[in-house]
């Protein structure tokens, strides 16, 4: 499977195209806009989510409640638009206003796309290079992840993500029985985090940052339960799993780390602390003593959870901005500001479980068949009971 995005953060909409998706899976526009509703809560969202209220359109690719293997387009406009008609109009301008002239940006903000962009494809004004590399465009990877998470409850497969620090303050109490109990949870948190005390000094750093003009980042995780052993490959380093649910964490905009299981404590610690001892019984075949490796080994799923973490700077764009170049006139100005949120970890755990989901699901979809939805839930089964006799 794979899908591409179109659009631009003040543009009419934002799309994206799913393909191979397989046929037969149950999907409607509800399951896709419970996970767009997600993405837009969270303490420290700016005024945009209060303009936009994200509803998928699908324009292609089901029909009557299921997909039916053609490419799926999903649509979200925007209703900001119609406030930007004239600045982001498709048509060329005849009449040059005042407003169109002030909306030029020449000054790059630090931290952000915006100068490497204009260079790397030419352009005086940088609105057309921050217009796409916005973090609006993740709104329709959100919606393809809701896609994707449809398909792998299908086949037993669950998905879930929190927040583990906010600006310095880490999340202590973290524990939970079930998955489901994880979700439910983190639900109910502005933050998205367990431990409710964290969250709250969470809530407080946010809320400093934002009086202060400043912005703060922090870390998110996703667990995924029920995923079978041997999902991934060793023999080729692209068709390895961890390797590219490490490239599409670090997709996410202003994501700038990632690692499984303890991750970079396994560097602090000896070998007979970090590998996961291989334990077998009747019940459940062979599992791990421990889940240190988060799931993986040898770019294959061991058929623990897998455990991914990624690491989210600091909202680049800040309302006491820093300093920066024109590129017109080259003298020294403060930054533009473009409208923002003062942290957005808690959305981007959502984002985080979006762009998961969909590369387990592809990787499950070509490795135990791609056409049809009810073939590769008998093949998954049968590679389960496979691993459990083995």
């Amino acid at each position: 499977m794979r899908y591409l995005t179109a659009g631009e953060s003040h543009g009419p909409q934002l799309t994206t195209i799913l393909e191979g998706v397989p046929s037969g899976l149950e999907l409607t526009s509800n399951e896709i806009n419970r996970e767009l509703a997600r993405r837009q809560k969270g303490h420290g969202r700016g005024r945009r989510m209060q303009i936009e209220k994200d509803q998928a359109q699908i324009v292609s690719g089901v029909r009557h409640g299921k997909t039916i293997g053609s490419p799926i387009a999903l649509v979200v406009e925007n209703n900001d638009w119609k406030h930007w008609t004239k600045i982001m109009g498709i048509e060329p301008l005849i009449d040059v206003e005042e407003d169109e002239i002030k909306r030029k940006i020449t000054r790059p903000r630090p931290g952000h796309a915006d100068l490497n962009g204009a260079i790397k494809y030419g352009h005086r004004d940088m609105r057309n290079v921050l217009e796409r590399s916005s973090a609006r465009e993740t709104t329709v990877r959100v919606a393809a992840g809701a896609v994707a998470k449809q398909l792998l409850s299908v086949l037993g497969i669950k998905v879930a993500g929190h927040v583990l620090e906010i600006g310095g303050v880490k999340a202590t109490q973290i524990t939970y029985e079930r998955i489901e109990d994880l979700q439910e949870r983190t639900e109910q948190s502005p933050v998205r985090c367990l431990d409710e005390e964290a969250g709250r000094k969470m809530m407080d750093a946010i809320d400093e940052a934002k009086q202060n003009g400043d912005s703060i980042g922090g870390i998110v995780e996703v667990i995924v339960e029920g995923v079978p052993a041997g999902v991934g490959s060793y023999v080729h380093y692209d068709r390895k799993l961890d390797a590219k649910l490490a490239a599409a964490i670090m997709s996410i905009n202003a994501f700038k780390g990632v690692e499984f299981g303890i991750g970079f404590d396994a560097a602090r610690n000896p070998g007979s602390k970090v590998h996961d001892e291989i334990i077998w019984d009747k019940e459940t075949g062979y599992t791990r003593r421990t889940n240190n490796l988060g799931g993986f080994e040898g770019g294959m799923t061991t058929g623990m959870p897998i455990v991914v973490r990624g690491v989210m700077k600091p909202i680049p764009t800040l309302y006491k901005p820093l300093k920066s170049v024109d590129i017109d006139s080259k003298e020294v100005f403060e930054a533009s500001i473009e409208r923002s949120d003062s942290c957005a970890v808690p959305a981007a755990s959502v984002v985080a479980e979006a762009v998961v989901a969909w590369e387990l699901a592809s990787a499950i979809v070509e490795q135990f068949g791609q056409d049809r939805i009810d073939l590769i839930a008998e093949n998954i089964s049968k590679m389960r009971e496979y691993s459990r006799e083995f």
